[in-house]
């Protein structure tokens, strides 16, 4: 008779889920059970692909003896399996048997190896393509240098612009290809740009002509009816450049509201802005309301400057004449908060520093290009425990996190991030199981472990559901933790070779709490994969209260799958976190 599994079945009691893994067997005929072949990957029956290394991904009943092409493969105890496969140039079929005593079934998986082709040259007379760099609709200012990379027909002239002539790489910068065209071309105060599209052309030894022109558009800053921008929305934020993952561009922080912000161009989506004479950033265009031709740049004096407390934090306020933008950065030993602040001129002549302060140790000043003022406010604590940065009116507002009076979990609000959920499904495992059933089964465990211990705990979700990341932040700015935990899954390709546990932080500041919690995980055998800084990840973003984020195990990895499934796992999994906040919270004691 066939034996029935539930893997995962939620029971709702008191806003509580628990996660129970429930076999319901009618009789002791295990070995009957009826084989199946679950691929997870390839998704497809037929696959082409262009490496020959591929991997034969799924599970199948726990008891079933499974080989491909007649080769035996191991099954784990949670039914999976896996398969590395070397192709040859042409096509592959492998053929999966599952069987026992009951049956066999089998399925065919089909790859079709074609190795990427290497680019040739250009053999008409023609140019094959052009690319403009930075990428995307561009537009610029004097001083701006734009990229040109044209492939055409080698041995040729090319210019673009009419009459800037582009030179023919060697073969040996180009992979051995000939026909690679390439210049900079500095932008000009007499270029008047009007959202113009660039000809390119090629000129052959008999002074034969064809032309090209770009797909995208370059305009000149000076043609467009603005140049200063206002920030919008909760979570505006700047970027160092314009790399991009899928972590997303790297940021420099997230703003207040309503800040100005001088454009100097756009690439793109996004706005380039002039922090400083000498500094640059970028905004999505989406974070931003654009103001009139004439509207002032973002510059002021600063004015009165006071620090003081009140029955829960430190403050430092700067009086300002306009909103101007900012970036904050934690430094240690000592433990120091600096806040530039760009396009700010000193003109502060004291800093009033009130009793009522009890964390901020001192503050100062420095002007330290003609348009950036740095704050430096220095913590009487070793550990940070956090700051908010926002304006009330034009008084720019820095507010600093005090180290708890009585540093232990039964005082402390943690919150905990269960990562993905509802339509994000994050990683699959090779049974099938998605990383957002796991990060939530875990994070209820550690709900239970830290309550256990009398720390206050508050969830991003305790149920099947999904929250953007954008939701999350907003949602524990107002809540106001005093630590967070974001908890993942790590995933690869190859499901053999890689795995362990590793920790993030994105802050200096914030790494001992995550480097604490890693050298805990380290103690149920996993491997080492290191605890990470200056992640760039948006549950690591937040600079208001020390923050890690675990990817527990690779949930790709059969074995640690197996790990990870295990109910009692996920337990000590959960007690080791635990003792990783305990030895963090210790060692905020000692200093």
């Amino acid at each position: 008779m066939a034996c029935l599994i539930k893997k995962y079945l939620f029971l709702y009691k008191n806003s509580t889920i628990q996660l129970l893994l429930s076999i319901f067997c009618f009789t002791n005929v295990a070995a009957q059970q009826a084989p199946y072949i679950n691929i997870i990957n390839p998704s497809k029956q037929i696959n082409q692909v262009a490496n020959t290394k591929q991997f034969i991904i799924g599970n199948t009943c726990k008891n079933c003896v499974l080989t491909i092409n007649s080769k035996p493969v191991k099954v784990y105890t949670t039914g999976a399996f896996a398969m590395e496969i070397n192709l040859l140039p042409g096509d592959t079929t492998l053929d999966i048997r599952a069987e026992n005593e009951a049956k066999v079934v089998s399925k065919k998986i089909s790859f079709l190896y074609s190795p990427t082709k290497l680019p040739t040259a250009v053999t008409a007379f023609d140019i094959e393509n052009i690319q403009i760099f930075p990428e995307g609709n561009l537009i610029v200012s004097p001083g701006d240098i734009v990229k040109f990379k044209v492939k055409a027909l080698p041995n040729c002239t090319v210019k673009i612009l009419d009459n800037i002539a582009l030179f023919e790489m060697p073969p040996q910068l180009t992979n051995g290809l000939k026909g690679t065209y390439q210049a900079e071309y500095t932008i000009k105060e007499t270029d008047t740009f009007n959202a113009k599209k660039i000809k390119a052309v090629i000129i052959d030894s008999f002074g034969n002509k064809k032309e090209k022109y770009t797909s995208t558009t370059i305009q000149s800053m000076h043609t467009l009816l603005y140049d200063v921008a206002i920030t919008k929305g909760k979570l505006a934020h700047l970027e160092f450049g314009l790399g991009d993952d899928r972590l997303g561009g790297a940021k420099i922080g997230y703003l207040d509201s309503n800040i100005l912000l001088k454009i100097i161009g756009k690439v793109g989506t996004h706005f380039k802005i002039k922090l400083a004479k000498n500094r640059i950033a970028y905004i999505p265009e989406e974070l931003v309301n654009l103001l009139p031709k004439g509207s002032f740049a973002p510059e002021s004096l600063t004015a009165k400057c006071t620090v003081y407390g009140d029955e829960d934090f430190d403050y430092v306020k700067l009086a300002l004449f306009n909103k101007l933008p900012y970036q904050s950065a934690q430094q240690i030993n000592p433990s120091t908060i600096t806040v530039d602040i760009f396009g700010a001129t000193n003109n502060t002549n004291w800093i009033t520093h009130l009793q009522s302060a009890q964390e901020i140790k001192y503050v100062d000043y420095e002007q330290i290009t003609d348009d950036i003022f740095r704050l430096t406010i220095q913590l009487k604590h070793a550990q940070h425990w956090g700051h908010q940065i926002n304006y009330v009116g034009n008084n720019l507002v820095i507010k600093v996190k005090r180290q708890p009076a009585n540093v232990s979990l039964k005082n402390l609000i943690i919150a905990i991030d269960a990562g993905h959920g509802g339509t994000n499904n994050g990683a699959v495992g090779a049974t099938g199981v998605y990383e957002k059933e796991l990060t939530l089964a875990l994070s209820i465990q550690l709900q239970t472990a830290l309550q256990k211990e009398g720390a206050t705990v508050i969830m991003t979700r305790s149920k099947e559901q999904f929250f953007d990341n954008k939701e999350r932040i907003l949602f524990y700015r107002d809540s106001m933790p005093d630590l967070l935990l974001s908890i993942h899954l790590n995933s690869s390709e190859d499901p053999f070779k890689t795995s362990g546990t590793s920790t993030f932080y994105r802050y200096i500041g914030f790494k001992p709490l995550s480097n604490f919690i890693y050298k805990r995980m380290l103690q149920l055998g996993l491997k080492d994969y290191g605890n990470n800084g200056s992640f760039n990840f948006m549950l690591n973003s937040p600079i208001e209260y020390p923050n890690a984020l675990i990817e527990t195990l690779f949930l790709s990895n059969l074995e640690e799958e197996e790990k990870i499934l295990d109910v009692n796992f996920r337990a000590a999994m959960a007690d080791k976190i635990v003792l990783g906040v305990k030895d963090f919270l210790e060692n905020c004691k000692e200093k």
